[in-house]
C-alpha cells in the first residue's frame, strides 16, 4: 500500500510541476502508474509491454484518421449538401467500426499475455489514470 501511495503522490507531484506537459512525459508516467497498478513479473512485464504499446499506436493512428476525416469537418457541416453528410457519417462509422474490432482483439491477446483479473485491473488504471490526469490538469487551470 506504501508503494501505492508513493506512486501516487509521485505522480501527482511530477504533474504539478508544469502546465504544459509532452506527449512523452505523460506517457512515462502513465507507464509507471500502470506498472505500478498491474504488479507485473519480469516476464509479464517483457510479453505485455510489446502488445500495449502496439495497441496504442494504433489506437492513436484511427484516432488521428478520425480526426482528418471526419472531425476537422464538421466545422463545416453548414455548408454539406445530404449525399456529402452521409458520406462523413459512413465514415465515421467505419472508423468507430474498426475502432470497436481493435479494441476487442487487443483486450483478447492482452489476457493471454496477463490474467483475465490484470487485465480488468488494466481497465480500470487507465481509467484511474485519465482521471488523475483531468483533475490535475483542472488543479492546475485554476479549476476551471
Amino acid at each position: 500500500m506504501n508503494r501505492l501511495l508513493l506512486a501516487t503522490l509521485m505522480l501527482f507531484t511530477a504533474m504539478s510541476f508544469a502546465q504544459d506537459r509532452s506527449r512523452e512525459k505523460i506517457k512515462s508516467l502513465k507507464v509507471a502508474y500502470l506498472t505500478e497498478q498491474l504488479d507485473l513479473t519480469s516476464k509479464e512485464a517483457q510479453d505485455f509491454w510489446p502488445v500495449y504499446n502496439e495497441y496504442e499506436k494504433k489506437r492513436h493512428e484511427l484516432r488521428h484518421k478520425q480526426w482528418v476525416e471526419i472531425k476537422s469537418k464538421l466545422k463545416d457541416v453548414s455548408g454539406l449538401n445530404e449525399q456529402g453528410a452521409q458520406n462523413l457519417l459512413d465514415s465515421y462509422i467505419k472508423i468507430e467500426e474498426q475502432e470497436e474490432e481493435l479494441d476487442k482483439d487487443y483486450l483478447n491477446e492482452i489476457s493471454k499475455v496477463i490474467s483475465a483479473k490484470k487485465t480488468l485491473i488494466l481497465m480500470r488504471s487507465e481509467e484511474d489514470f485519465k482521471r488523475q490526469l483531468i483533475k490535475q490538469y483542472r488543479h492546475n487551470k485554476g479549476g476551471r
